[in-house]
């Protein structure tokens, strides 16, 4: 069986292509306490649509095909 890791990176490997359409791309950073963390990258880094592309359709796609998985949040660098 895969590992959970393998199963979001599986399906962010099938989403990318649609994000780099517009310029953009998505890095799975972590999965931690049911959440998975990505960052968006590209184009996608800076549109006021990210957080839409991140509740609406990333967070829909790894939480209907991945039971575990209960909610997706953009990370953010820590920069001091």
């Amino acid at each position: 069986m895969k590992k959970i890791e393998d199963q979001i990176i599986e399906i962010i490997e099938k989403i990318r292509p649609f994000l780099a359409n517009d310029g953009g791309d998505l890095e799975f950073v972590k999965f931690e306490d049911g959440i998975v963390y990505v960052k968006m990258l590209g184009n996608c880094s800076n549109c006021v649509y990210a957080g839409l592309d991140i509740n609406d359709t990333i967070e829909a796609i790894l939480t209907s095909e991945i039971p575990e998985v209960i909610g997706v949040k953009q990370y953010i660098d820590d920069i001091a």
